[in-house]
């Protein structure tokens, strides 16, 4: 239990709590527009940017987390080359990000080990400059969130009337995508590359099958992140599990759990 106690676990337990609270809340424009994937996409492109930091010499959170915000106006402008194809965008993306990190890989055999951590995650060894720079993140993300709330919300249900009723649709587009590379870029190293995705995605999975309202779900999809997050973390320190995983599989339990009660009381 002294693990619980000590630095390591209460910068990780931050950490975790900050991703709790931005993940699910974009994640819930995400799956509403169908665009779940995106996740898998930006990761794969900010673990070459991490590769390429270790590789450089530069800070490799930074790295990533350029490399995504790239990534996500290449999505946007693809999104937009094949309206009618828009999931190409994501393909195309997450094979140059594959491409990119195993050319990265061979040229760096040295750092490999420290580039796979960010793979499966890493939360224990969060530093007080990677808090920091999640707790920025945490700070844009909501920020941005509340002051185009609605605007986000039209969108997400209808993008050709939010266009008429005079919305900047592609401005809206792009920011959400951006404020999606920031958040993957500066989760990988709580949760992996691999599992980030199931942040964003699972816990609105369970919100929406429990919620009536869109606002509930959103409250509600951010509430069960940071109950996966910490009971996960606890977990994880008590019985030495990896902490990504645990609070993965926490949540794909909660999901589980969610669908066999589903026709219960729903908020």
């Amino acid at each position: 239990m002294d693990i619980l106690f000590s630095d390591f676990f209460q910068r990780a337990l931050a950490g975790g709590l900050l991703i709790g609270i931005t993940a699910p809340l974009i994640g819930v424009f995400l799956v509403l527009r169908r665009l779940s994937m995106i996740g898998d996409s930006l990761a794969h492109v900010t673990i070459a940017g991490v590769a390429l930091g270790f590789l450089t010499g530069f800070y490799p959170l930074g790295a990533g987390l350029i490399f995504a915000v790239a990534a996500s106006f290449g999505i946007e402008k693809l999104r937009k080359a094949y309206k009618t194809y828009a999931e190409l965008s994501i393909a195309v993306i997450m094979s140059g990000g594959v491409a990119l990190a195993s050319l990265f890989f061979t040229l760096g055999k040295g750092y490999n080990a420290d580039v796979i951590s960010y793979l499966f995650g890493s939360i224990y060894t969060l530093d007080n400059t990677d808090l920091l720079v999640v707790g920025i993140v945490t700070l844009v993300v909501v920020v941005v969130m509340s002051v185009f709330f609605k605007e986000f919300f039209l969108l997400s249900f209808e993008e050709d009337a939010a266009s008429v009723s005079g919305l900047p649709v592609k401005m809206l587009n792009v920011l959400i995508t951006i404020l999606t590379a920031l958040v993957i870029s500066t989760a990988i190293k709580i949760v992996g590359s691999l599992l980030v995705s199931a942040l964003l995605t699972i816990p609105v999975a369970i919100s929406l099958l429990l919620s009536r309202s869109f606002r509930i779900a959103v409250i509600l999809s951010v509430v069960i992140a940071e109950i996966a997050v910490v009971s996960g973390l606890v977990i994880a320190g008590i019985w030495n599990l990896a902490p990504g995983a645990t609070i993965v599989l926490l949540l794909i339990a909660l999901l589980a759990l969610t669908l066999a009660g589903k026709k219960g009381v729903r908020l």
